[in-house]
């Protein structure tokens, strides 16, 4: 494996929109860095709420458990979290696998941002979890920087790619929350 270039990043991921640089006054820097790509999150938030006393099951997930916010920032309460979706679309190719690790700025202020790795050939708007640590309410602003990607050029073209496996998250349209295939199990 190897790590693509910011010159190689243009030419091989499809990224829309593209921003070229990553640094901006007064705002949380996002664009093409030097090995990776830092994509902005959308206006779009579900804050997740213990009002309904629920549990948190993967395999039967309760969307009340989540509060919508459509606004150009998002409190986010203390030791809890919310998912929101990257300004940016993505499509990458087959012989690269994506990491994504959460910006500085934030992590600093103990907010983490959790993403699972970008398979090869998966497409779509990356859902992220962003989880306040703090006891204290955390603040979000949309359209800045929130999390970095990473690119990872493999030395051959994947077998069997997220595309080729028909992922469950493929093309997903808005903020998908967790779901499992199947029959359903307690």
């Amino acid at each position: 494996m190897a790590v693509l270039p910011d010159w190689m990043i243009k030419e091989k991921i499809k990224i829309e929109p593209f921003a070229e640089c990553a640094a901006r006054q007064g705002v949380i820097s996002y664009g093409v860095t030097s090995y990776g790509y830092d994509v902005r999150v959308d206006r779009h938030f579900k804050v997740f709420t213990n009002a309904h006393c629920g549990v948190v099951d993967p395999k039967n997930f309760d969307p009340s458990s989540f509060v919508d916010i459509v606004a150009d920032h998002c409190l986010i309460p203390p030791n809890s979290f919310a998912l929101a979706e990257t300004v940016e679309y993505l499509e990458i190719p087959r012989d690269i696998i994506a990491v994504c690790v959460g910006k500085s700025t934030y992590a600093r202020c103990g907010i983490i941002v959790n993403v699972t790795p970008l398979e090869p050939e998966w497409r779509g708007r990356v859902t992220i979890e962003i989880s306040n640590t703090t006891p204290l309410p955390a603040k979000i602003y949309a359209g800045e920087g929130i999390a970095q990607i990473l690119f990872l050029k493999g030395a051959a073209v994947c077998q069997t790619s997220y595309g080729d496996k028909k992922g469950k998250y493929q093309d997903q349209k808005g903020l998908t929350l967790p779901f499992v295939l199947g029959p359903q199990t307690q």
